[in-house]
């Protein structure tokens, strides 16, 4: 009878340790590349793990995670000591990769890649630079031939991480940036016409002459869409690339916060990419799942170690290795 028993508890067993676990996550749509691809990569490996990640803007996942309806949640733009409170529970970040935000443009007659200056950027965003050829953008750009035509600003309509590493370059670069618009993950655009997710915003420059928008570096390259180099802080024009990006973590590496909520825009340096970020993962610290807390902890240990060998080839930085045995020691916080 006790062999019985044992068999069956151990057929019980060896059942609820092949079933399949989801966990449920949402928010930003810069990271969605990267995130889709270590989710498949893992789950290759650690086949009871399913994660599924819902793309729908750093604001809505925020919202989620504090409401209870995913299980964790991603952001580009670190969330305020309001919200965390709002939320009632402790809330951990943690970077994932870095990544640049860019601006992109249609313009087919124009074969140069054109330079902005952060004000320019800003003034074209605060609706008073209206057109192609006026005079701010021409003269960061001698000798190119630039049409006479109203430029078309899109936005993201959602609430999203990367308009707020947007909004926190221009309210670097310009003061009327940041008294009129401010930092967040939605603002109150001056000009322009809003669309949803990085994709949104790519998709809507590509099918408009004379527009400009700004999104995740990856999404520029996967859509061949021109983009510009920004210039950094020390007045020099960079264009995006995982080395100039990178390259603008190098100060903040060296005082990184504690809790990893840090800025890196229009960080100083020279070959710095100026409109520069990490992006994180937003946990609970003693959430009341343990199995599925425990189950998220080691993806993201696998994310943060093995998981940045694909960063690179996706349009993303690295993290430096200083920030990645901080977050080692971060994750044991998370109840497990």
């Amino acid at each position: 009878m006790k062999t019985l028993f044992l068999a069956a508890a151990l057929l019980l067993a060896t059942a609820a340790s092949a079933q399949t676990v989801q966990i449920n996550g949402a928010g930003a749509t810069f990271p969605n590349p990267i995130y889709t691809k270590w989710i498949d990569q893992y789950h290759k490996t650690h086949p009871n793990t399913e994660i599924n990640y819902q793309s729908i803007g750093s604001g809505g996942g925020i919202r989620q995670l504090s409401a209870g309806t995913v299980f964790f949640g991603a952001s580009d733009g670190p969330m305020t000591n309001d919200q965390i409170l709002a939320a009632g529970f402790r809330i951990i970040h943690l970077p994932t990769v870095l990544g640049g935000v860019v601006p992109i443009y249609n313009l087919p007659e124009v074969k140069a890649e054109l330079r902005f200056p952060g004000k320019v950027l800003a003034d074209i965003y605060l609706g008073k630079i209206t057109r192609w050829n006026d005079p701010a953008i021409q003269a960061a750009n001698p000798g190119v031939n630039l049409p006479n035509s109203e430029i078309t600003v899109v936005h993201r309509s959602d609430g999203s991480g990367t308009s707020y590493i947007w909004c926190d370059f221009l309210s670097k670069v310009s003061p009327e940036y940041r008294k009129t618009v401010g930092v967040a993950t939605s603002v109150n655009w001056p000009a322009g016409v809003g669309a949803k997710g990085n994709e949104g915003v790519s998709g809507l420059v590509k099918q408009t002459p004379a527009s400009i928008g700004y999104v995740e570096m990856i999404y520029a390259l996967q859509n061949k869409m021109a983009y510009g180099s920004v210039q950094n802080l020390a007045g020099e024009f960079v264009r995006a690339s995982t080395e100039t990006v990178s390259n603008a973590a190098t100060e903040a590496v060296k005082n990184m916060p504690k809790d990893f909520r840090v800025s890196i825009a229009n960080a100083p340096g020279h070959n710095v990419y100026p409109i520069s970020s990490f992006t994180w993962l937003l946990l609970q610290q003693s959430p009341r799942d343990v199995v599925r807390s425990r189950m998220m902890a080691d993806f993201v240990r696998w994310a943060l170690t093995d998981g940045q060998q694909y960063a690179a080839q996706l349009g993303y930085a690295p993290l430096p290795k200083e920030v990645v045995a901080m977050e080692m020691e971060a994750l044991k916080q998370v109840k497990q």
